[in-house]
């Protein structure tokens, strides 16, 4: 079994900011692909940035203002999020796609979700 435990939204004025981490647990072989997706109320779940490789993409919304960034070590993938606005409130997943053993294939894991709102 593998679980994804996202933590480090909350509440936040304009400006502000804030690092989610997501910790990946249980049987791991490895983890290629990590991204975080956001969903804001009464709209549909969109990717916000992702890492792969040695490469990193970005919603253009958040450019220059988000950093995704791993620590291969822990199994940790992180969404340092700066100079935050309202219409970045929304509920935060972690997403990974990952494999438990040489055997087996990679499948996609997604965290709980983790409340950010931006507000004064």
């Amino acid at each position: 079994q593998v679980q994804l435990v996202e933590s480090g939204g909350g509440l936040v004025h304009p400006g502000g900011s804030l690092r989610l981490s997501c910790t990946a647990s249980g049987s791991i072989f490895s983890i290629n692909a990590v991204a975080w997706y956001r969903q804001a109320p009464g709209k549909q779940r969109e990717l916000v940035a992702a890492a792969s490789g040695g490469s990193t993409n970005y919603a253009d919304s958040v450019k220059g203002r988000f950093t995704i960034s791993r620590d291969h070590a822990k199994n940790t993938v992180y969404l340092q999020m700066n100079s935050l606005k309202p219409e970045d409130t929304a509920v935060y997943y972690c997403n990974a796609a990952i494999r438990m053993s040489i055997a087996t294939p990679t499948y996609d894991y997604w965290g709980q979700g983790t409340q950010v709102t931006v507000s004064s």
